[in-house]
């Protein structure tokens, strides 16, 4: 028996799995919501501007790893005008209904009558075995058949993925070369919160790496990849190389693109005016003379605190190792007791004398706080160590830029909410290193250790 020919194998093109609703007429919501994001808006602010549920809109910003897919980006061209648009398909469908021929809607629409042909046989709805001409199908169809698809760069590079993961998520090792694995975290899928371990790695960040390549690898032009090529890759799991965990490795910890916050210290009155920073000479604030610091602690959990020291022209970071006092957390607590804590007036002052005597003296000029009280016996690290001590303004952290910046970098290991206490002297021997091997933009991609070597060198060749 003879086998009837369907009127859809006219369209020449395979059969093909239903996707549902064709997702042509979601195309300007989803426009409208990246525009909105593009702004500033939530993800729910974005889909009530662009006339979707707010269940919808989270859905998208979530799919997408919180940025914009290629054809909604800001930078994405327009169409090119010898393209059929949405609303001439529109048109198509609406003259086609009417029952108008082939040259009829050609000549309305400006267009070529075979382009006109061409589009009620490609990109019909075949579904049904005929040939209807529906818009949102005709859409579908066409973007479906535009696509390139092209393997990104790090799945056809194994040498440059390689590298960017040992740089993004290798092990963070000791002075010694011992491998130092931190606390072991499970990925759940979402940010880690501020009150959890964070996974330990290098943590380069994507620019890092993007720019490291080009010093690393000068004469390889396959090792080349621009940072945003990175984030896409992590965010946006369409893009394959590397797995969505490897987000844990970042230096915010984040699975989606979210806007920070920033705390403000209290000042404290023990401080004179003389010392404010307003007072500090000038060649500091131009980084041009080495030798002056940035210091702060980061606090954890149950009084815990990591004391940190950054110099300004190369950005090199010492951490200050402050373990419990004897006595602390062995009974009840004293009012007006001695600080047990460990990060007391006291223990402060020894840790950094203890720290900033390992270096030459031209390497150690001054050294700019914010007024905590940890710094009470300031005048006694002078008189022991000949480091001019400046403070902040009260409430102005910005004002220690470097080391704020720092810090932020340091919560990759050593997260809020967390018992510092766990951490020994050669652990935040490890994490400095790994601090002082990264390569910084602000010093032309050379890490802080490199710069700093270069300045002992000066001196050495100076003195001599």
């Amino acid at each position: 028996m003879k086998t009837r020919k369907r009127r859809s194998d006219r369209s020449g093109r395979a059969a093909l799995r239903s996707p549902g609703r064709p997702p042509a007429a979601q195309r300007e919501d989803r426009r409208r919501f990246w525009s909105a994001i593009a702004t500033g808006q939530s993800s729910e602010d974005a889909a009530s501007l662009a006339g979707v549920s707010p269940a919808v809109g989270a859905r998208w910003f979530r799919e997408a790893g919180g940025m914009p897919p290629a054809g909604f980006a800001s930078s994405a061209k327009l169409p090119s005008d010898r393209y059929l648009q949405f609303a001439e398909r529109e048109e198509i469908a609406l003259r086609r209904a009417q029952g108008l021929g082939v040259r009829e809607i050609a000549r309305q629409l400006g267009r070529a009558a075979s382009t006109i042909s061409r589009e009620l046989r490609r990109n019909a709805a075949t579904r049904g075995g005929g040939l209807e001409y529906r818009a949102t199908t005709a859409q579908w169809h066409a973007e479906r058949s535009a696509r390139r698809p092209k393997p990104a760069k790090l799945v056809v590079n194994p040498t440059l993925r390689a590298y960017l993961q040992e740089r993004l998520a290798g092990t963070v090792v000791a002075p010694d070369g011992a491998a130092i694995p931190g606390p072991a975290v499970t990925w759940k899928a979402r940010r880690h919160g501020r009150r959890q371990d964070r996974r330990w790695a290098k943590a380069w960040s994507p620019e890092q790496i993007a720019r490291r390549l080009r010093l690393d690898f000068p004469e390889d032009p396959a090792m080349r990849i621009s940072h945003e090529a990175i984030y896409q890759a992590l965010f946006i799991q369409g893009r394959g190389a590397l797995r969505r965990e490897l987000t844990a490795c970042l230096r915010s910890g984040r699975a989606l693109r979210v806007p920070m916050a920033r705390t403000r210290k209290r000042g404290k009155a023990f401080i004179t005016p003389e010392i404010l920073i307003s007072q500090r000479p000038a060649e500091v604030a131009h980084r041009a003379v080495p030798g002056h610091w940035e210091g702060d602690l980061i606090i954890g959990l149950g009084g815990s605190a990591i004391g940190t020291l950054v110099e300004r022209t190369t950005r090199f970071t010492m951490l200050l190792h402050l373990p419990p006092m004897p006595g602390h957390a062995s009974g009840p607590r004293v009012s007006n007791g001695p600080a047990l804590a460990g990060h007391g007036a006291g223990a402060v002052r020894d840790a950094i004398a203890r720290t900033i005597t390992t270096l030459p003296a031209q390497l150690r000029q001054s050294l700019t706080w914010d007024q905590g009280s940890e710094m009470a016996r300031h005048a006694d690290l002078r008189i022991d160590t000949g480091l001019a001590v400046y403070f902040c303004d009260p409430r102005s952290p910005w004002q220690r830029g470097t080391n704020e910046n720092t810090n932020g970098l340091l919560r990759q290991y050593f997260p809020k909410g967390t018992d510092l206490t766990v951490h020994d002297a050669k652990s935040l021997a490890a994490v400095a290193l790994a601090l002082n091997s990264r390569p910084r933009k602000t010093l032309g991609w050379k890490t802080p250790a490199e710069a700093l070597d270069e300045l002992l060198q000066s001196i050495d060749k100076g003195g001599r």
